[in-house]
């Protein structure tokens, strides 16, 4: 069957008595028409381009081509090791992931697209948080990862997910959220539990503007993916606690859209409004491309 919402998708895990993971497997098995065996191997290698993206990004201090970024993560993982992290080590583990990876995407290094490469950190990032805190093996995440495929589908057909079309709240926003819905899974939540996170999730990033610094992924895209890691876990403890979101999953992602629609091409992806046109913004893009704005 082709899930269309959360409601349907929370509905179906319940009838099926399956988790939102498994609900993403069985429907990309009938989809694609290949086994469970070579759709969890594909899924397997995406999750080790994630690795390969964090240990990459977490021992090279260079700068990108752009010279705006790079070095980051070096200096989050120092930090770190020097116990000096106010955020605790699943935060801080994540961040520090996340801009690894975002960072190796700034360099031209090989990621995956969460659902984006503008916003490729964050689930990478909780997830190999979770990996180093709570030993979760890599047979989990992979699961985790269809968990993430299932919420990032919904959303992508009930919304959108690129920054051009609705801004930063449709790339961050979305990985947020399915980061957070995800965390709960593999903590042991339930498919409504997951959902209610994605909510919450999504609805702290409701009206993030997409303005790139001189039109590149990196400022201030990559501290953005840093920052929606803490919200994703911030949105996953909130749920396994018990609490809700007041307003729907459908509905917020209704919500997301509409303010896409409604939002300036400015501030979509043009590098017309926002950070972009400060007057540092302007003296990056001057300096790359070697002409006024």
């Amino acid at each position: 069957m082709e899930i269309q919402s959360m409601r349907e998708l929370i509905d179906a895990c319940e009838r099926e008595h399956r988790s939102i993971g498994d609900m993403m497997l069985m429907m990309e098995v009938k989809r694609s028409g290949k086994d469970r065996e070579t759709i969890i191997g594909m899924m397997e290698e995406r999750l080790l381009k994630m690795k390969e993206a964090v240990e990459c990004g977490i021992k090279d201090s260079s700068a990108a081509p752009s010279g705006i970024s790079g070095g980051d993560a070096v200096k989050m993982n120092d930090y770190m090791n020097q116990g000096k992290s106010l955020s605790g080590n699943y935060i801080s583990n994540a961040m520090t992931f996340s801009l690894a990876t975002s960072e190796n995407n700034a360099r031209m290094g090989v990621i995956v697209a969460t659902p984006t490469a503008g916003a490729a950190g964050i689930l990478p990032g909780v997830l190999f948080s979770l990996h180093k805190n709570d030993g979760t093996p890599f047979k989990e995440l992979v699961m985790g990862l269809f968990t993430a495929s299932m919420l990032g589908y919904v959303i992508a057909n009930r919304s959108f997910i690129s920054g051009a079309a609705g801004g930063c709240q449709a790339e961050v926003g979305s990985a947020t959220a399915m980061a957070a819905g995800t965390i709960v899974e593999l903590k042991g939540g339930t498919p409504q539990q997951a959902v209610n996170a994605t909510a919450i999730a999504m609805k702290s990033l409701l009206g993030l503007v997409c303005d790139p610094v001189a039109g590149l992924v990196e400022v201030p895209c990559i501290k953005r993916n840093v920052i929606g890691t803490s919200i994703a876990f911030s949105a996953a403890d909130m749920s396994l606690a018990g609490i809700e979101s007041r307003i729907p999953c459908d509905e917020v992602i209704e919500a997301m859209y509409r303010v896409g629609k409604e939002m300036p091409r400015t501030l979509r992806e043009t590098a017309l409004g926002g950070l972009a046109t400060t007057e540092t913004g302007k003296q990056v893009k001057e300096r790359l491309f070697c002409r006024k704005s």
